[in-house]
Parts: structure tokens; C-alpha cells; sequence
């Protein structure tokens, strides 16, 4: 009971982890853009798990850096869409800069209110690391970093929800 208990409070902590505002570019998901490894640099993001096909899912990339990673107004891009998987399943282009070193945070608005409902939303991040309520929810950026070359780096990212 003490595990689920936990475990349910590591995922409201990641849901609410993911600043609702903040101020960088909101971009569309422009799937074309990584079609080619030439058109990097860029991160095809496989977003994993969704709960239910309904509400909006937002994805925002990050410096890998301990001032930016989760703080507001530190995103790089933003892509807000209705949720439409297939298969459990979406697929984002996140373009950056230059190479080097971000992370990736998602988060699942079941119902589109904008708001976040630690019952129903979901989130996830870059690496998938583990979540728990001693971080609050928040993996350190050491844990969610990855590297993006000069072409299109994939990942996958699994949702949790409570």
C-alpha cells in the first residue's frame, strides 16, 4: 500500500513538473523535418503510453543545463496538439539550435483544460528516468540529458500516469 501510495505521488509530481508557462518558440510538429538526417539538427521524439485518445499533449525541449532544465521561461520550443495516437503512440520533430546536450519533457492534458489534474494527466521525459517523491517528480537533468548531432537523433518516451 506504501508503494502505491508513493508511486502515485511520483507521477502527480511529474505532471505538475512540467511548467505550464513559460516563453520560448511554439512551434507545429513538423513531421518533414525529420525526414532526413540532413535536416538536423533535431529530435524525432516517439511519444509512448498515451492513457486515453482525447485532450492535448504538449512537448517542450530544453538546454541540458541545471539553470534551464524545468525552469519557466527557460523552454527552446513548444509543440501543443491534440492528442491523436495511433497505436498508444505520437511522433514529433523538435528542432534545436546547434548540437549538444537537452532534454525533453511531455506532458498529457487528458482533458484539455490547460490545467493540471494530478488524477488523470500524465508525463514523461527524456531517458525515461524514474520518478519518485523525493525529487518531487523532477529528475535531475543529469538523468534526462541526451546529445543531438547535426542530424536527427530519435528517442522514446514512455508516459506515466497515477
Amino acid at each position: 500500500m506504501v508503494k502505491v501510495a508513493m508511486g502515485l505521488m511520483s507521477v502527480a509530481a511529474l505532471v505538475a513538473a512540467i511548467p505550464a508557462m513559460a516563453h520560448g518558440e511554439e512551434i507545429a510538429n513538423d513531421l518533414g523535418r525529420c525526414e532526413s538526417s540532413a535536416k538536423g539538427p533535431a529530435v524525432l521524439v516517439d511519444v509512448r503510453g498515451f492513457a486515453a485518445p482525447t485532450g492535448k499533449v504538449r512537448v517542450q525541449s530544453y538546454p541540458a543545463t541545471k539553470a534551464a532544465w524545468l525552469t519557466k521561461g527557460e523552454w527552446l520550443n513548444r509543440i501543443d496538439t491534440a492528442v491523436r495516437p495511433a497505436n498508444g503512440a505520437m511522433r514529433f520533430c523538435v528542432p534545436v539550435p546547434k548540437t549538444g546536450e537537452y532534454g525533453i519533457a511531455v506532458r498529457h492534458d487528458r482533458d484539455g483544460n490547460g490545467k493540471t489534474d494530478i488524477s488523470r494527466d500524465g508525463g514523461g521525459f527524456s531517458n525515461n528516468p524514474s520518478i519518485s517523491i523525493f525529487n518531487l517528480g523532477k529528475p535531475g537533468v543529469e538523468k534526462a540529458a541526451f546529445h543531438v548531432g547535426p542530424g536527427v537523433t530519435k528517442i522514446t518516451i514512455n508516459l506515466k500516469y497515477m
